[in-house]
């Protein structure tokens, strides 16, 4: 086993060794991006140490996720900024593909449940598993039903829940009613693995270095400066009348595309790098039409639907503003 660190070291992890805010265990970072949990508490686990074998990845199934995009984004990528934020951070694809590249990160979403799962993992995800585990005990069809209709009020159990829920339901189609109440179905699975520890616990680590917040995306101005890197990933501007855009209770209308357009105008006079993706429509390329943006047409799947012959590659954009 590693040697304990002499000197505490804080994230970002681009240092050799970081502390782990919880209490008992040390990660070191490898060139290969392995990261080794280990325990600093010879008494209880005198043996024990945890490979996580990959980078972080995002611990939500996500409609919009950016995981197959992350190649095209990476392309265009500032070859350098400082803090990276993200009003829209959904799933987290993107800033758990390129934690190495920025120091500190702002996210932010308009959705409570998803952004106290966030803190949940963030400052206690050994508490979160353990409720996740009565979860995959319990699981059958009327008892996702039945978790489904409860509101819980503590923070882990929210947590707990939006993941379960998450995990079992519907191609992981989080879809609330005008209410704000879940409503997707029951997906078939034969194994929903909804646990995950290592997942949760290489997060966890991640998220050390995000400061997260609730709120529509014009929370995150005081937080943006110049030469900061900020990627926008909105509910799109439908392509037709059945798109989905339900991820809260409010809808994201086409005032609310031209809201974003004039923020993201905004922070570019700030000095900030903007990316942003959004669908391939007559709106969208009107919006953007000014000559700081550049809009890179890119091919992006779609897995939602429910019949496979219908899950292709559509066009969309890629705008920059740099």
């Amino acid at each position: 086993m590693a040697q304990k660190p002499t000197k505490a070291l804080n994230p970002p992890f681009s240092k050799p060794w970081s502390v782990v805010p919880r209490k008992g265990y040390v990660c070191r970072k490898t060139p290969s991006w392995r990261w080794v949990l280990c325990s600093t508490t010879p008494a209880t686990n005198p043996t024990k140490a945890m490979t996580i074998k990959d980078k972080p990845s995002p611990f939500l199934k996500w409609v919009g996720g950016k995981r197959q995009l992350l190649v095209e984004i990476e392309k265009r990528l500032p070859e350098s900024f400082n803090n990276y934020v993200e009003p829209f951070v959904g799933g987290g694809a993107v800033f758990f593909a390129f934690l190495d590249r920025f120091e500190h990160a702002t996210l932010a979403d308009n959705n409570l449940e998803l952004i106290i799962t966030y803190k949940a993992i963030k400052k206690e995800p050994e508490a979160l598993i353990e409720l996740l585990k009565e979860h995959d005990k319990a699981h059958s069809k009327d008892y996702y039903y039945k978790i489904r209709k409860q509101e819980p009020r503590d923070p882990l159990k929210v947590a707990a829940r939006f993941l379960y829920l998450n995990k079992t339901c519907f191609n992981g189609l989080y879809r609330v009613n005008k209410s704000g109440k879940f409503n997707a179905p029951m997906g078939s699975y034969k194994n929903p693995n909804i646990v995950q520890p290592d997942k949760i616990r290489v997060c966890h680590l991640a998220l050390q270095k995000a400061h997260l917040i609730r709120g529509d995306f014009e929370i995150v101005r005081d937080f943006v400066n110049k030469g900061d890197f900020v990627y926008f990933d909105p509910p799109y501007h439908p392509t037709t009348e059945t798109s989905f855009t339900a991820y809260t209770e409010h809808n994201f209308t086409e005032k609310d595309q031209v809201r974003l357009r004039d923020f993201v105008y905004e922070l570019h006079k700030k000095g900030a790098y903007i990316m942003l993706s959004n669908s391939k429509t007559k709106l969208i390329d009107d919006l953007y039409r000014n000559k700081c943006f550049t809009k890179h047409v890119v091919m992006a799947p779609r897995f939602v639907n429910c019949k496979p012959t219908e899950r292709s590659k559509v066009e969309e954009f890629l705008i920059t503003n740099y």
